[in-house]
């Protein structure tokens, strides 16, 4: 069963706290890496990474030394470093490594220990692969049972949402948020690859805001810009993202609604529509401080607008914020002469029927 980020950071410290090894498996690019630091920053340890595929055996159980007429092997510096300190230990790419070096890995991730040489016990141990479900589409080897029997194992799914809010507090361009919120399909390719084409993925979106961020290109908006965005996410992304930008200025934005209650321009939107609307309010991180009480009026002219289905998921978005903007969104009587909190009673009745 796969999971999305939201899911497994909410019972990855089930595993942690129990000092068992955690796998993460997914397609390229869906920020698995990105997860694993976020983690570590959160509970405040530092990361100790090390990418399997490019380590020999020797890398693994470190080189040996003559002590007495007997030959002992120093650990080397990042297995001893786990080993001294508490960490995160951050074995990348588990399945494509050697053989011996994965066989390696069995006693570290049955016995914390390598060689005679015990973590500390406050290190723990995460890894991540690309096999799996999406395993046949890339280079790697399959993982046995006794090998995934050592893991705890989670295949990675993540949700569009997910990455918008990423997304948001990364510092990615807003013009890519936005062109994601309406055109999700380009977030990623998820069927099969053909050979030598290049896909969107989250971490080319990424890489292609960071080649973005000190050019004029999003100004311009010339050839140049679809040429760059192609060799980063390929053609197909590339077209739309182009043509999005050059009609940016004509989009919704988040700050259309919330602060000047242009709620009205949205009057023919199609549910697809509302919904990218509401994941750019989201993402925005708006409702994360106080509003006040014109932005809580104009929210609201905004949600009386909707059908039931959107006005639920517009609900849900403000209460992702703090619980005072929620009560006061509660009070607000709209033009209608319909206050928000009889049109929520309303939506429970309906959603109980």
């Amino acid at each position: 069963m796969s999971v999305d980020f939201r899911t497994f950071n909410s019972v990855v410290g089930y595993i942690t706290d129990a000092l068992k090894p955690v796998l993460l498996r997914g397609r390229h690019g869906i920020g698995k890496s990105t997860v694993v630091y976020q983690y570590a920053k959160k509970i405040n340890l530092p990361v100790v990474e090390r990418r399997a595929s490019q380590m020999t055996e020797g890398d693994l159980v470190g080189l040996p030394v003559i002590e007495a007429n007997s030959t002992r092997f120093n650990p080397p510096d990042w297995f001893k470093c786990a080993c001294d300190y508490p960490v995160v230990l951050f074995l990348d790419e588990v399945d494509r490594a050697t053989i011996e070096v994965r066989q390696g890995i069995f006693e570290l991730t049955d016995s914390r220990k390598l060689n005679g040489h015990q973590l500390h016990p406050e290190t723990l141990i995460f890894a991540a692969v690309n096999g799996g479900e999406h395993g046949s589409q890339y280079q790697v080897g399959e993982m046995d049972p006794a090998e995934l029997d050592r893991w705890t194992v989670f295949d990675i799914e993540p949700s569009v949402e997910d990455w918008m809010l990423w997304a948001g507090d990364n510092g990615i361009s807003k013009e890519i948020i936005e062109f994601i919120s309406t055109n999700d399909k380009h977030l990623e390719h998820e069927s099969d690859f053909e050979p030598n084409k290049v896909y969107p993925s989250r971490r080319s979106w990424e890489r292609l805001s960071e080649c973005l961020f000190n050019t004029n290109l999003l100004d311009e908006c010339n050839s140049e810009l679809r040429q760059v965005t192609a060799a980063f996410v390929g053609f197909e992304a590339a077209i739309e993202f182009f043509d999005f930008v050059k009609n940016y200025d004509r989009s919704i934005k988040p700050e259309d609604i919330i602060e000047h209650g242009k709620f009205h321009l949205t009057l023919e939107f199609t549910a697809n529509e509302h919904l990218a609307l509401l994941q750019k309010i989201s993402a925005s991180k708006v409702f994360d401080t106080e509003i006040n009480e014109q932005q809580a009026q104009n929210f609201a002219e905004y949600f009386m607008t909707l059908d039931p289905e959107i006005a639920m998921k517009a609900w849900t978005v403000l209460g992702s914020g703090t619980l005072d903007n929620t009560i006061m969104m509660h009070d607000v009587e709209t033009e209608s002469g319909v206050s928000v909190s009889a049109r929520m009673l309303e939506l429970l009745g309906d959603e109980d029927n």
